[in-house]
């Protein structure tokens, strides 16, 4: 049985803030964020718009009659909860009308549970044929003011279908993982903001990278070569483009070392414009990737980095499959482009205006733009969203 991506799609805020402003702002050369980042922009996410209304955005997209029928789990993945008990895939299981026969989860490991999610998705339609399973990876990156972490913050969500028969990508079965037990980047409940160790962290996807990928190559055969593209977990794109030199062999021939290049590129278009997206980061490289490449065909082989800090790291890959461009846009950064850009000041404002609940747990907020579908309301501590 063939087991993959069906279908894709990707949503992201309405709000963009420009490199360039806020390294006017803070007193740095643009060339850090440009060419030290290779960030060009972020998405801002207003207090209406959340890692739900981004996901049930970026799912509405793909998602027929027939698909809601079909899918009888969601899997919700996240290091951007928004309570404690309650899965954030409830809620967009009921904002998108789902049957009600159907599991919905959430889950947790820094950046890299989205790719646990997908391999859970495989499993469970490996014993259910007939069935689709809907994975979200759904973040906002968020740091202080003027911290360090500051440009590598962004928002978005993907929303991939997984089901027999996959229209995009065939998944292999060459999935390895590593865990180490590590600090490079938490966030306590006590904290709004994560603690990160920079270059620590670094440090550690690199390496995590090098040694997943000598032991992936000794069990399963495989080179560089076999590759057509390689996707990488993209906490900001100079780290993934370190990421493909780590790998890069000296034995490629010339014209493998230019595809896998000239791919590259491509796969960091969007989050040059978007910044970090944790947990869909990967995701997000795959479908600029996708949208965004001139040379791709079926059958070519797409490798894929997960890393997610604390830390589990993922080496797996896929089939390109007839047809799949089919099921792709070509419009999208065209759309970003399209974005209400804000000022420094503006996004200041936005970022990290809190919600005021009363003393019985009710708040209302201003109108900001949205996707389809937004956060209108928190009544006795209960959020409340609508479509828009």
């Amino acid at each position: 049985m063939t087991i993959g991506i069906d279908k894709i799609s990707f949503s992201t805020s309405h709000y963009v803030l420009k490199m360039s402003d806020l390294a006017q702002a803070r007193g740095e050369d643009p060339k850090k964020f440009s060419q030290g980042l290779m960030l060009d922009a972020l998405s801002i996410t207003p207090i209406t718009e959340d890692i739900i209304t981004l996901a049930s955005s970026a799912a509405s997209e793909i998602l027929d009659d027939l698909d809601k029928q079909a899918i009888d789990m969601v899997i919700f993945a996240t290091e951007s909860s928004l309570d404690q008990s309650k899965a954030a895939a409830v809620y967009v299981h009921g904002l998108l009308g789902i049957q009600p026969f159907a599991r919905s989860i959430e889950m947790k490991e820094a950046c890299y549970s989205a790719t646990a999610a997908l391999n859970y998705a495989k499993l469970h339609i490996e014993k259910h044929p007939e069935s689709k399973v809907l994975v979200l990876a759904s973040d906002i990156a968020k740091y202080g003011i003027a911290s360090a972490g500051e440009s590598t913050q962004g928002a978005g969500a993907i929303a991939m279908l997984v089901s027999q028969n996959p229209r995009i990508l065939a998944l292999n079965d060459d999935n390895l993982a590593q865990t180490r037990d590590i600090m490079d980047f938490w966030r306590p409940n006590y904290s709004d903001t994560p603690y990160v160790n920079g270059m620590y962290s670094t440090k550690q996807y690199l390496d995590c990278l090098k040694t997943t990928w000598t032991e992936h190559q000794k069990r399963f055969n495989s080179t560089l070569s076999d590759y057509a593209a390689f996707c990488f977990h993209i906490p900001f794109p100079k780290l993934a483009q370190k990421g493909l030199q780590k790998i890069m062999d000296k034995q490629l021939s010339e014209n493998r070392k230019t595809l896998l290049i000239q791919n590259f590129q491509d796969s960091i278009a969007y989050s040059r414009q978007v910044g970090n997206i944790y947990t869909g980061s990967l995701y997000l490289g795959f479908l600029s990737l996708l949208e965004n490449s001139q040379n791709l065909k079926s059958g070519d082989k797409i490798g894929f980095f997960s890393y997610g800090s604390g830390a589990v790291c993922e080496i797996f890959s896929g089939q390109l499959v007839d047809g799949f461009q089919d099921q792709l846009k070509s419009s999208r950064l065209e759309q970003l482009s399209q974005r209400t850009p804000l000022s420094v000041k503006e996004y200041e404002e936005m970022f990290y205006e809190e919600t005021q609940l009363d003393q019985d747990g009710n708040a209302c907020f201003r109108q900001y733009q949205t996707g389809p579908f937004a956060l209108t309301a928190i009544t006795e501590h209960q959020r409340q969203y609508q479509k828009v």
